[in-house]
């Protein structure tokens, strides 16, 4: 029998799902740190005045907060799929 056409062996494709069920603790930390940010960011309710470019515009701080995260977030994704290619 050729290597490709070989049946898989069983403790190959076990430790695959065994590990697939438990959470990487990279996850566990981005779970956590993105929880944190969400409390802070609800935490944060007063006015603020931000100043974009020109116009000055007042809104309270977990909105800039929120923006500026999912502007980070979406920068950070970006990036990392431009390294995947």
């Amino acid at each position: 029998m050729s290597p490709k056409k070989a049946p898989r062996t069983a403790g190959r494709g076990a430790s695959r799902t065994a590990g697939a069920l438990a959470p990487a603790p990279g996850r566990i930390a981005m779970v956590a740190v993105a929880v944190l940010t969400l409390v802070f960011v609800f935490e944060a309710t007063r006015e603020v005045k931000i100043r974009l470019l020109v116009p000055e515009v007042t809104l309270p701080l977990y909105v800039a907060l929120l923006a500026t995260a999912l502007l980070g977030a979406g920068c950070g994704s970006y990036v990392a799929a431009r390294r995947r290619k």
